[in-house]
Order: structure tokens, then C-alpha cells, then sequence
């Protein structure tokens, strides 16, 4: 049985953390996260999830999936890991809005991705131990403002960072229940599948990703790592396929669930 860990809000509005036993009951954690795991208690009713980790840093892989890279133009594959890092304010959970900006909203494209959870501080991992800082898993979208990123900034913290543009969800599933080198990913767009592929073409693996990052700054304990998007992602597509106000955008990842996420306008005053 494939254990499943939420971050929710409970019948009684208190936020808690719980091992999944029905779709929306869970016994909850006694202690920390990034402590033993020791659930008892009697199984509570969910109201709502929320994003499964608070990450103190939110970092990113491009250019990771070799179908991807070939639809994007690359002339070749990248020789080591392309990083980028989103904010952290741009983290939402299973059911929240992705707010399509008021300063670019009309190029914003969905992204699949596996995203690792770091578990314990890491400096220097071999890709050998790399697993053994690793929490779990969970499913990401790494929503993009392509007119940012790609015409008018001419890099992408913008177009990766605006509000809402990290779903996260709806659960972490532990390295020892699932091979999240060989799973199926999929985005599925008002109920039409976008992109549909495995973890397995990824160019860089999931142990050499946490290596590599953490030879260049120290992973703490809830960092999130976006592993990168297969082929099908809307820019790519002729004609283009962007985001727009109503849509759902799915995530799924088999052996972890599914993220679902609506669309809207910023409707803010300016």
C-alpha cells in the first residue's frame, strides 16, 4: 500500500499533517514532518488540502526531458542541469485559483513536473546517498509567462514567479513506496491530455539532481525541486495553447494523484 502524506485543513478549521487513509481522512502526524513519522490517533475528515510542504526555497529544472527539448528548438541536450528558481510566494495548493496576471496574461502555459521534497539538510550529496535526503515526491506545475520569459524580460524570474504560479500536490508519497524514475506524467487540460510521458526520459535523474544542487547551495529541509516537463506544453503547439480564464489544468502523476487547479482573471482593482 503506497503511503500518502497531506497538509490539510480539518472539519474543525485546524491545520494539521496526516497520512492519507480514504480520500478525504487521514491520521495525523505526531511530531514534525522532517521528524520520525509516528501517526495515531483517530482518522480525522478533511475539509481542504493545502500545498503538502511550506518550502523554503523552491528550485527548478529546465530543458530535463529529452522529447521536451527537441520540441523547444534545442539544437542539443544540456550538459549539466539547467537551474532556475521560482518564489516561494508563488506556491498554492490542490483546489486553489492560478490567477492569470494583470501585467501578462495572455502567453501563460502549463508545465507537468515530479517534485522532489528534501527531508533533511544537504551540502555535497553523492548521487549514491542522494535518496537518502529526500522526503518524498509530489506533483508540480510550473505555470510560465512565456511573453516574460521568452520576448520581454529575456530570462524568467518574472515569468516563473508571479503569484499562484507553483501548484503543489495533493500529497507526498515516500521514496521507498514509489519509483519515481519510471511513473507515468501526464497534464490533462479541461479534461483533454496535453502531455502524457514518463519520468524515465528525463535527462538528468533524480538522484544526480540532488547531487548537482547540492554542490551548488545547501538544500534545507522542505525545499522543493521541479524536475523538469515533458513534451506537449502549450508554446510548443501550433496553434499555441495558453491558459485562459475557466479553464482546469490537471496534473497527475501515477502513484502520487492528481492536482487540479482552475483559472482566473485577476479581477484586482489597479
Amino acid at each position: 500500500m503506497i503511503v500518502k502524506i497531506a497538509r490539510y485543513i480539518d472539519a474543525e478549521g485546524r491545520r494539521g499533517i496526516g497520512r492519507m487513509v480514504e480520500p478525504d481522512r487521514a491520521v495525523p502526524l505526531n511530531g514534525d514532518l522532517f521528524g520520525p513519522h509516528v501517526f495515531d490517533g483517530p482518522a480525522v475528515k478533511i475539509a481542504r488540502f493545502l500545498a503538502p510542504v511550506d518550502p523554503p526555497n523552491v528550485l527548478a529544472i529546465g530543458l530535463n526531458y529529452r522529447k521536451h527539448a527537441e520540441e523547444g528548438g534545442a539544437r542539443s541536450l544540456p550538459t549539466e542541469p539547467l537551474l532556475f528558481i521560482k518564489a516561494t510566494t508563488s506556491v498554492i495548493g490542490p483546489g486553489d485559483e492560478i490567477i492569470l496576471p494583470h501585467s501578462a496574461p495572455c502567453e501563460v502555459d502549463y508545465e507537468a513536473e515530479l517534485v522532489i521534497v528534501i527531508g533533511r539538510r544537504a551540502k555535497d550529496v553523492s548521487e549514491r546517498d542522494a535518496l537518502d535526503c529526500v522526503l518524498g515526491f509530489t506533483c508540480g506545475n510550473d505555470v510560465s509567462a512565456r511573453d516574460c520569459q521568452k520576448t520581454r524580460d529575456k530570462q524568467w524570474a518574472r515569468g516563473k514567479s508571479f503569484d499562484t504560479f507553483c501548484p503543489l500536490g495533493p500529497v507526498i508519497v515516500t521514496p521507498d513506496e514509489i519509483d519515481a524514475q519510471n511513473v507515468g506524467i501526464r497534464s490533462i487540460l479541461n479534461g483533454r491530455t496535453m502531455q502524457d510521458s514518463n519520468t524515465s526520459d528525463m535527462i538528468f535523474p533524480i538522484r544526480t539532481l540532488v547531487n548537482f544542487l547540492s554542490h551548488q547551495l545547501t538544500l534545507l529541509p522542505g525545499t522543493v525541486i521541479l524536475t523538469g516537463t515533458p513534451e506537449g506544453v502549450g508554446f510548443a503547439r501550433k496553434p499555441p495553447v495558453y491558459l485562459k480564464s475557466g479553464d482546469v489544468i490537471e496534473i497527475e502523476i501515477d502513484g502520487i494523484g492528481r492536482l487540479r487547479n482552475e483559472v482566473r482573471a485577476d479581477s484586482g482593482v489597479r
